[in-house]
């Protein structure tokens, strides 16, 4: 009898464990011998300065992948996230060296997020038009928007005390602390809340979801909200990681948001994941990035690299499911 046969109370906790998190298992472990390789190649790969740049320097990206995976898992996707992001970034800028309080110049760019994704997902919800089209319509007005308000200037000047993803608690970045926090946190609800179950529901049937007295819509426009909410803190987390901001959208940011959250594995076809192998599938790529510096290889490879990761997890995510049913 295989493992597949055998129901799952009647496995060890052990192969339980690997059923649930066997995708993050995977990237966790690919993280490891990616370290342990490339360091015993070219140690300065392991000094605290390159350290510091794969987890702190792409923190802000772990934290969009959060809310990515919440909308995949919901059974939908945002191919608008890194326009929205460069927008948050050049609002949080341009507030802070108009000299608002600081404590504004972070809460209204969230807040703008929000809402924008609040209006994504009542016209997915509501109006039935797909997610992706939805969101690349909504990827042309913010990128549109932000080219022609802005002519892509550069924001400087900006107050020491806006700084959020430069300060340090324990001699750690805050940006590493937003990271693992918020990572946990999302976990959390996902896992032993209401909403978070049902996100995981109507992901996996909508129809079933609603026979068992959800509502489809509500959740839809709720994780889209969600979403934005992280979006927004890792909008806050970019503009403020280095002295400047750049009135752009960040190149295939959210190319890279989408991959960590499916290689992380977030089935595609929703209804299965977590946030927590979004997050170190995020870690993964920053780690293959900067190896490919210290082996000498052209960083184009890493596209590369990512397309071949995509394909080997949406098929074997497609077996898993042939397998299950």
């Amino acid at each position: 009898m295989t493992d597949m046969a055998l129901p799952m109370a009647s496995r060890s906790p052990l192969r339980r464990f690997i059923g649930a998190y066997g995708q993050e298992l995977v990237v966790l472990l690919a993280i490891a011998v990616l370290f342990v390789g490339v360091g015993l190649y070219n140690p300065r790969f392991l000094s605290n300065t390159n350290i510091n740049s794969i987890f702190a320097g792409n923190a802000y990206i772990a934290v969009a992948a959060i809310g990515m995976s919440m909308v995949i898992i919901s059974g939908h996707i945002d191919v608008s996230v890194g326009s929205l992001i460069g927008v948050i970034a050049t609002i949080a800028g341009t507030l802070a060296v108009n000299h608002y309080p600081i404590w504004l110049c972070w809460l209204i760019p969230i807040l703008f997020a929000m809402a924008v994704n609040a209006g994504v997902g009542a016209l997915v919800a509501y109006t039935k038009i797909p997610s992706i089209v939805v969101t690349l319509g909504m990827l042309s007005i913010l990128k549109g928007g932000l080219i022609s308000a802005t002519a892509g200037a550069w924001i400087s000047d900006l107050p020491p005390g806006f700084m959020i993803a430069q300060m340090r608690l324990f001699n750690l970045p805050s940006a590493v602390w937003f990271m693992v926090i918020l990572t946990i946190l999302a976990a959390i609800f996902m896992r032993y809340t209401a909403f978070g179950r049902a996100i995981y529901a109507v992901g996996g049937n909508p129809e079933a979801a609603r026979a068992a007295g959800l509502n489809p819509e509500r959740t839809v426009v709720g994780v889209f909200t969600l979403h934005g909410f992280f979006a927004g803190i890792a909008g806050i987390l970019y503009a403020t990681q280095l002295q400047v901001i750049q009135s752009t959208v960040p190149p295939n940011l959210e190319l890279t948001i989408i991959t960590a959250s499916v290689i992380g594995g977030v089935s595609i076809l929703g209804g299965t994941g977590t946030v927590i192998g979004s997050t170190l599938a995020a870690i993964l790529f920053a780690a293959i990035n900067s190896s490919l510096v210290f082996l000498n290889v052209s960083a184009y490879w890493l596209r590369s690299v990512l397309g071949l990761m995509i394909l080997a997890t949406v098929l074997a995510d497609m077996a898993r499911r042939r397998r299950s049913t």
